[in-house]
């Protein structure tokens, strides 16, 4: 039979398990802090006016609304242009047509040289300030074919003479839209921009220029090329012919 404890024996076994120490209060483990509960938008177009509520995944964004696409992107990389301290970040929107178009039409070198030279001497607003004999200077060649060449040009409506050593191209086909200008430690650094549409209407006005200045258009370039391919397909032809009847004549003999 099992002993039976009597009440002094058990206060005495309480006494022992119980340390004389004082106890110290374990601190109280802590929690992270709750996200406020945000209202749930079932309609999209609500979500626009309510609190941005952050996102754990894309998933979960998928799910809340699926009748939406998502999707991420990399991340944009900057223009990259050679430029350099002079004239930094210095670009001009230029019609391709254009381009396209002056490569079938000039036959000459030059031409062609002293539209590349004008493009990248623009100023905002489409001025180029240079005189022929700094472009005779830049592409090394004579004062006279200089003239001869930017007179052809000229005869196009791509560009034309504001006065001397100042020449203005054409908006539709080349135009510099803006410009910074770095500064110094006497004159602060200044961005120039000037809308396209307003040089336009300032050319239009002008009735002392030109009619293709004025109203500018290629298609006097498409036709002179067509005419162009088909004197020289003729010319092929003739020359085929000929030597045709040559051959015919060597032989009959």
């Amino acid at each position: 039979m099992a002993d039976i404890l009597l009440p002094s024996k058990i206060s005495e076994v309480e006494s022992s398990l119980v340390s004389s120490e004082p106890q110290r209060r374990r601190p109280a483990p802590k929690r992270a802090p709750r996200r406020p509960e945000l209202p749930v938008v079932d309609d999209e177009i609500q979500a626009w006016s309510k609190p941005v509520q952050p996102v754990d995944d894309l998933d979960s964004v998928a799910r809340r609304y699926p009748r939406r696409s998502l999707s991420l992107s990399s991340e944009r990389k900057p223009m990259e242009f050679y430029d350099t301290p002079e004239r930094p970040k210095a670009f001009s929107m230029d019609s391709l047509e254009f381009f396209f178009l002056i490569a079938q039409y000039f036959r000459e070198a030059l031409p062609l040289r002293l539209i590349l030279l004008m493009i990248a001497c623009q100023k905002a607003g489409g001025q180029i300030r240079l005189t022929q004999e700094e472009m005779a200077t830049v592409l090394d060649v004579h004062r006279a074919k200089i003239n001869e060449a930017l007179q052809e040009v000229m005869s196009h409506g791509i560009v034309f003479k504001v006065r001397r050593g100042v020449y203005q191209f054409n908006p539709p086909y080349s135009y510099r839209v803006a410009e910074f200008i770095p500064g110094t430690e006497l004159v602060e650094a200044e961005y120039m921009q000037v809308d396209q549409d307003k040089t336009i209407a300032k050319i239009r006005k002008d009735e002392s220029l030109p009619e293709l200045v004025r109203f500018p258009s290629l298609e006097h370039m498409r036709e002179a090329i067509e005419e162009l391919r088909k004197k020289r397909a003729e010319e092929r032809a003739a020359r085929r012919l000929a030597r045709a009847q040559r051959q015919e004549e060597g032989s009959a003999q």
